[in-house]
């Protein structure tokens, strides 16, 4: 035992020199895969650099590639609207990066956005990333370009007439109702933006497609939505498990369940000339320009329409009550305007202040609804068994009625100038031009953006502070600069819906402040998340009650 003291001292160095070896090694292959990533994004950078357009003696923009193939998608999806502030911030108003598998050049500012949304057909052509395309399908309006394009715009434009508006009007506001009274109903606080998106779809499903539904088909659908919507920006990667096939199973399963009430409404048609929603009247316009849409083209345009009325409106509902709670001297002051036109609560707990009596009001308001709901078409009652009674008092709208309601008018402006629900569009460059001194090359994506444009646009004073009097008669900023306000684009791509997405926004605040209260009930006002649409990270919760409960 004594003599293995002298061999047990002399392993030691041994085992010493093993680890540090193994340590030697280690720290190699780590510096070797370090050096391999720095190579290879050198070797990412440098493949987009070469793709500049050779005869253009411009650079391109400023900017990062990222990473091989992700690029910088991951950085733009967890970082939000963070993202593009840091980059413009360091690299201008006009920076290169990669998004979602294709280069993409980001660009902000009043006159570089007209020059993007003028070029249509020429300069650009709409371009959204591939998932939502695969998604969407390719006879919707998003994705179609050229003459596809302007032949399904003419079609949606009776659509979204004045005439369908406002037969469209009392049914919007039946939804509405219900749903407030569901609001008011809870004993506790309401998730505002999942509540949000539950009065959109069915706006969407009941008012736009006229599909009558039990309350667990529109709830499970409606799940299914929401799965489409979440996988909509996702990595162009059709594997099992992947956004793109969760996304794509979403809209198989949409398509099923419409197929047959679609076939049903088509020969409905063919007997009837009376319309009762969009559908109807699109079907009536496509006939009109002499174009048979196939059921392919229906189910596609139907979750379209659905797309359309949602996520934004929903997105910016929420923004519109999030104002309301921050500000409520503003909430004060549209509620006498609407009391000045008698659509306030107080306009129907009473006698009149111009001494008619409230019977006579009642009569009047009554023969205004029955005119309404009959150029609205039938079956527009929302509210049914297992739902709460709707204690709302205020009178049917009209169209004429929301037009006399100027500042409500301007407070609506100014949501979706302060949180405009869509950060910014797509396009793909035609040909290589010009912007801010750096050439777009050919073939480039171009991702305009409204945010930061109505953030930066020198026409907004105090463009950081909510203030609708800048959209009043004394100021109206926004006409210094057309294309310094822009939430529904511009050109011919801008957002066809646009009428219908403000229509809902005045019918929901009047509802709101002529029906109940509202209270925050966390103790701070949540982050909004920008991206793909704006929304507060984990809800707005409100609780709401109403005025004077029956």
């Amino acid at each position: 035992m004594l003599g293995s003291g002298p061999a047990l001292l002399e392993m030691l160095p041994l085992a010493q020199f093993g680890v540090l070896s193994a340590l030697a090694t280690a720290l190699a292959s780590l510096l070797s895969a370090l050096l391999l990533l720095a190579l290879t994004r050198q070797l990412w950078s440098l493949r987009w650099s070469l793709t500049r357009d050779k005869e253009s003696s411009l650079p391109l923009p400023k900017g990062s590639m990222g990473w091989p193939l992700i690029g910088e998608t991951f950085h733009w999806l967890f970082q939000g609207s963070n993202f593009h502030i840091s980059r413009r911030e360091r690299h201008g108003n006009v920076f290169k990066t990669h998004l979602l598998g294709k280069p993409v050049i980001r660009v902000t500012g009043s006159e570089n956005i007209r020059k993007i949304l003028l070029g249509e057909h020429s300069l650009v052509c709409t371009q959204w990333p591939q998932s939502t395309r695969i998604i969407l399908g390719p006879n919707t309006l998003v994705n179609s370009i050229g003459d596809l394009h302007k032949r399904n715009r003419k079609i949606l434009a009776k659509v979204f007439s004045r005439g369908a508006l406002e037969s469209y009007l009392p049914r919007v506001q039946d939804v509405v109702k219900s749903e407030i009274a569901k609001w008011c109903s809870e004993p506790g606080a309401i998730d505002v933006y999942s509540a949000a998106k539950s009065m959109t779809f069915r706006i969407a499903v009941r008012v736009l497609l006229g599909l009558r539904m039990e309350e667990e088909r529109i709830v499970y659908l409606a799940q299914i939505f929401e799965q489409l919507m979440n996988n909509l920006f996702s990595l162009p990667i059709d594997a099992p498990f992947s956004g793109l096939r969760k996304g794509i199973k979403a809209r198989e399963i949409l398509h099923a369940n419409m197929e047959k009430i679609i076939q049903e409404k088509m020969e409905r048609q063919q007997a009837e000339e009376e319309y009762h929603d969009a559908f109807d009247y699109m079907l009536s316009s496509s006939k009109e320009h002499g174009q048979q849409l196939n059921i392919q083209e229906l189910k596609e345009t139907a979750v379209e329409l659905i797309f359309a009325a949602h996520s934004t409106t929903a997105s910016a509902s929420t923004s519109l009550l999030l104002q309301f709670l921050r500000h409520p001297a503003v909430v004060e002051r549209a509620r006498s305007e609407l009391e000045g036109e008698g659509l306030g609560c107080e306009s129907h707990s009473g006698h009149s202040p111009h001494g008619v009596t409230r019977e006579k009001e009642e009569e009047a308001a009554d023969k205004e609804t029955g005119r309404l709901l009959s150029a609205g078409g039938r079956n527009h009652q929302y509210a049914g068994e297992g739902f709460p009674q709707s204690q709302s008092r205020v009178p049917y709208l009209s169209l004429e009625k929301l037009s006399r309601l100027r500042y409500l008018d301007c407070v609506v402006k100014e949501v979706l100038r302060f949180l405009p629900p869509v950060s910014g569009g797509y396009r793909t460059a035609l040909q290589t031009f010009e912007l801010d001194g750096y050439q777009i090359p050919k073939g480039w994506s171009v991702m305009y953006s409204i945010r930061d444009t109505h953030e930066t646009a020198a026409v907004f004073q105090t463009p950081e502070l909510f203030d609708p009097d800048r959209f009043g008669p004394d100021r109206e900023e926004s006409r210094a600069a057309r294309f310094s306000y822009v939430p529904f684009g511009g050109g011919v791509r801008s957002c066809v819906g646009k009428e219908l997405a403000q229509m809902i926004l005045k019918t929901l605040a009047v509802e709101l402040i002529g029906t109940c209260k509202w209270t925050l009930a966390t103790e701070n006002f949540p982050k909004m998340q920008t991206v793909p649409i704006v929304h507060p990270v984990n809800g707005l919760h409100v609780n709401f009650t109403y005025h004077n409960p029956l």
